[in-house]
């Protein structure tokens, strides 16, 4: 086992390797010609300049078979249009002009504001103020708080986003639980048995070690799923090697399952089993992390086309695939899709090759049914690499490269289960070294403002200038050709799946907003607080998806009702809460289509289109100015409540006494995105984005009264940790509740003052 231990610039993956997320469709992102680096990929620097090996190749006979494009699943479901009301102007004449006049405000006096605070309310029209830490661990007990108290309730889209977030992890964990983990044991032990057929079956031939490894490769993840099958005793000492790696989770090394002797050393597969701690969702429960680590194994390790050992595995796995059967004698194809299918509308199509591709081309060259010797023909197997060659390759690196390798052939393959292409991690790839920057000043790590900015979001370009980040040399150049990429894409490419299509709902949070809209949103700190809401809300997503992407009521209690509730308000963006109904719909529509939906989604996600369907209208006649009737002021005033039972059940429950696990009610999060070398050189840092405790926030409302509101927002943060210390959600909740979390980014001190 040689672990590589490098002081020199590395070629990293900017896909957080265990992220799964979406694909844009077919076309919509420009490929580059195969003598060109492929698209998103950083690079590993060799100690000693790697040497050419030139190998003899079969000359080529007869035409040369046309690649196919690979099966993809049908759209589950559609992501319908919702029009929306929003006025040329703003239409209240009673609104007050910026600075506002606090001495006019009611309820100002019951509020504690610093100076600081103060001038940044009378500036903006608003200010949040973060309380100590574990003052409020959810987004509804700051409405509740503020309900017990009688104050003018102010709803954001915040609370809604982190609403649609609570609903769709319990919905992914709901489906792994219930139906991936025992599809994926069933699979796996299926794949183990048939690869281990192959391995008698190909004895003292030129693929009976091809055909080892395969064994070898299933017999990782029976152990990882504890399926009880045993490790067969070929294949004991390479499966040990690397379970002891995955365990250990604290390095980058030589695959030993990959790794052999004819292999020069700047060609051995090097893995990142840092990528293997769980995380996310995946610490809940036992069963949880060794689905993660068995997903992360079968998604990460590329058998890789230049490589004809490597490709000759792959063609026989494929076969295996298509003879395997589960106990219950579900084919493993099924068993595949099964797990596949379902994760594409969630998350998106796999980045690399997979079966469908290498299938239907082995077939055009080895027949349908060919006997396993066949692949050992040097003639037909070159016909095979030919003609693999104008397969696409990965628009996203996830693997270790030399830096004077070919990134294309060098991450060009087949996987069994493969991670998935996403929109964000494409844009990261496109504005990092060593496509932007220089070997002696790289730009390592990219920023989460570079999704956003190329979405078209000017404040995030802004900010990104204002932190030297567009000073990157080839920055503004790589920049400019992604923008104008992402402009080019089309509704049916943001809505092709749930991932897409939240990251399409966040759109409304990146457009600054003009006359249309109140006072207070008509300022560059609010543009900047909109933008806190899509970090917020974009590294929910990227939680929720780190390895791919019962109505119950709730205690509402305090006194009786008033005659007359509070006048409260919802965050007048319609555009933003009609996305959202979109989404919900979509979802629904999808788990139906799946036969996926369970009494818990039907009636939560029913309950949600509801609430959402008000928050829209709500919003629509605020900004007419139209008046709320007395049942809307309630609405409003009882939306913590709402909140309350969304969390609730969204919660797990303890698996020894079937009670609500309380501790699961906690907002903060984490999640790593990016990887990549260290300031100092040494050794790999994860790009982390996280959000911490919600955080009151304070507005002045416009309608007469003036009148101070309460709402909540994502506190957001982005720092970096080193690769073998990935953080955890526990992790991450200790250390705020100890008080050592990182600073905030310096773009938000625009609308948010701690003192």
């Amino acid at each position: 086992m040689r672990i590589i231990r490098t002081k020199i610039w590395l070629i990293l993956s900017l896909l957080a390797a265990f992220t799964m997320a979406c694909s844009l469709v077919t076309g919509a992102l420009p490929q580059k010609s195969p003598e060109k680096a492929s698209p998103a990929a950083t690079g590993v620097v060799p100690d000693v300049a790697p040497t050419t090996k030139q190998d003899s190749k079969p000359q080529v006979k007869g035409p040369t078979p046309t690649p196919p494009a690979g099966v993809y699943p049908e759209p589950f479901a559609e992501f319908p249009e919702i029009q929306v009301s929003i006025p040329q102007k703003y239409n209240n004449g009673e609104a007050y002009t910026l600075p506002v006049d606090l001495a006019r405000v009611k309820g100002l006096e019951n509020i504690q504001l610093s100076e600081k605070q103060r001038s940044l309310l009378s500036n903006n029209g608003f200010v949040t103020v973060p309380a100590e830490p574990g003052t409020y661990r959810e987004f509804y007990q700051i409405y509740e708080s503020g309900r017990y108290d009688s104050a003018v309730m102010f709803i954001t889209t915040d609370a809604v986003y982190h609403t649609y977030h609570l609903l769709f992890d319990k919905m992914l964990r709901d489906l792994e639980t219930s139906h991936f983990i025992a599809t994926l044991k069933s699979l796996t032990s299926a794949m183990q048995k048939t690869t281990e057929e192959q391995v008698e079956a190909l004895k003292s031939s030129p693929l009976e070690e091809p055909a080892k490894r395969n064994l070898a490769f299933f017999a990782v993840a029976s152990q990882l799923l504890q399926t009880g099958e045993p490790v067969p005793a070929s294949v004991k000492d390479m499966v040990a090697a690397e379970i002891t790696l995955i365990e250990a989770h604290n390095q980058q090394s030589i695959s030993p399952i990959w790794d052999r002797d004819d292999l020069p050393e700047e060609q051995k597969l090097i893995e990142d089993y840092t990528q293997y701690t769980p995380r996310g969702h995946y610490t809940r429960s036992e069963e949880l992390k060794t689905y993660f680590k068995a997903m992360m194994w079968y998604g990460r390790l590329t058998f890789r086309l230049r490589d004809e050992f490597e490709t000759r595995r792959a063609l026989l796995l494929v076969q295996a695939l298509r003879q395997a059967a589960g106990t219950d004698g579900t084919d493993a194809i099924t068993l595949w899709k099964n797990i596949y299918e379902p994760t594409v509308f969630i998350v998106g199509k796999s980045d690399d090759l997979s079966y469908q591709e290498y299938g239907t081309l082995s077939d055009s060259v080895f027949g349908s049914a060919p006997d396993l010797h066949a692949f050992a023909d040097d003639g037909m197997f070159a016909k095979f690499m030919e003609a693999a060659k104008t397969l696409p390759p990965p628009k996203i690196n996830s693997m270790w490269v030399w830096i004077n390798e070919d990134k294309e052939q060098a991450t060009k393959g087949f996987r069994f289960m493969g991670q998935r292409f996403t929109l964000d991690q494409y844009v990261f790839g496109q504005v990092v070294w060593r496509e932007v920057g220089t070997d002696s000043n790289p730009r390592s790590l990219p920023k989460g403002l570079d999704l956003f900015a190329a979405m078209g979001s000017d404040e995030s370009y802004n900010i990104l200038k204002e932190m030297g980040e567009t000073k990157y040399e080839n920055y503004n150049k790589q920049f400019n050709k992604v923008k104008k990429e992402v402009a080019t894409l089309g509704k049916e490419t943001w809505t092709q799946n749930l991932y897409w299509s939240w990251l399409y709902s966040l759109f409304p949070l990146i457009e600054p907003k003009g006359e249309s809209y109140p006072p207070f949103m008509q300022n560059q700190a609010w543009t900047r607080k909109d933008l806190n809401t899509a970090m917020g809300s974009w590294t929910e997503l990227k939680h929720d998806t780190i390895l791919y992407a019962k109505q119950m009521m709730a205690e509402m209690g305090g006194g009786g009702p008033d005659e007359e509730p509070p006048h409260g308000w919802v965050e007048p963006n319609p555009q933003a809460y009609a996305r959202m109904r979109s989404l919900a719909q979509m979802t629904t529509a999808g788990l139906d289509a799946r036969g996926l939906t369970t009494t818990w989604s039907k009636n939560t996600f029913k309950n949600l289109l509801s609430e959402l369907t008000f928050l829209q209208t709500t919003a629509e006649k605020e900004l007419a100015g139209e008046k709320l009737s007395t049942d809307d002021y309630w609405h409003i005033f009882y939306f913590g409540g709402i909140l309350e039972q969304f969390a609730v059940v969204a919660a797990d429950t303890d698996d020894e006494t079937g009670r609500l696990d309380i501790s699961d009610m906690k907002a903060p999060l984490v999640a790593d995105v990016a990887s990549g070398p260290a300031p100092d050189g040494i050794g790999v840092v994860a790009l982390t984005e996280a959000v911490g405790e919600p955080v009151p926030m304070f507005v002045v409302l416009p309608d007469a009264p003036w009148r101070i509101g309460v709402g909540a927002v994502f506190s957001y943060y982005e720092f970096t940790v080193p690769s073998e210390k990935r953080l955890t959600d526990e992790q991450w909740r200790q250390q705020i509740e100890s008080g050592q979390t990182p600073a905030r980014p310096s773009w938000t001190n625009s609308f948010n003052s701690a003192d």
